[in-house]
């Protein structure tokens, strides 16, 4: 049974975020080449300031994404994450794309739930067709699953959504109505986490850090 999202309020324990931190930590340090010349040090530090990122992290591990570091922007300063689980994250498949085709579901006695509102409760956006080809480059992903793109407005308005597997050792990014939903089709998340705010040791008194 799909776990619910605690979406009222966006903040871990302390003992959630030491655990948190140690898992993103290990990850970071076993896949060096999605993040050649990038030092931990400096993420942990801007992760540690940014309460609600860290939440929206722990979410995304929690549904099985296994968020890992895949960028920084250095115009914004902002660390760019990714789900980087093998397959789609097993917490977010057999969803339709959107609430619209959710809703068509719904109507037929279905409850399959939308990745869309999903991605949204977490605090995280649909991989783009042109993120998930990066993404495809550091390692070979969804050899088994499928995982929803964030959709083109035209071809949605059409009533069509798009997604993406790797097969055949190559990377093939298909179009079903938004309503379908199947129990190997997810949908992975991108996170971007810069400093904004953060909390005094003394008094729990919050800060601007921008």
């Amino acid at each position: 049974m799909r776990q619910p999202f605690n979406s009222k309020k966006k903040q871990l324990s302390a003992a959630q975020r030491k655990k948190l931190l140690v898992v993103l930590k290990s990850r970071f340090e076993k896949n060096m080449n999605r993040h050649e010349n990038l030092e931990w040090e400096k993420i942990q530090a801007k992760l540690e300031g940014n309460v609600e990122k860290l939440w929206a992290l722990n979410e995304m591990e929690r549904t099985g994404g296994e968020p890992d570091v895949v960028g920084h922007d250095k115009q914004t300063s902002e660390y760019i994450f990714y789900d980087c689980s093998a397959e789609s994250p097993k917490g977010r498949r057999n969803v339709c794309y959107d609430r619209e085709g959710q809703q068509k579901r719904e109507k037929q006695g279905l409850h399959p739930g939308s990745a869309i509102d999903m991605a949204a409760a977490i605090g995280i956006e649909l991989l783009t067709e042109e993120e998930y080809l990066g993404l495809q480059k550091l390692g070979n992903f969804d050899t088994k699953t499928q995982s929803w793109l964030k959709t083109p407005a035209e071809v949605r308005k059409l009533g069509g959504a798009i997604f993406a597997d790797r097969r055949f050792d190559r990377v093939f990014v298909s179009a079903n109505t938004a309503p379908c939903f199947y129990r190997g089709r997810g949908f992975r998340g991108s996170l971007k986490v810069r400093v904004s705010r953060t909390v005094s040791p003394i008094g729990g008194q919050e800060r601007s850090c921008r």
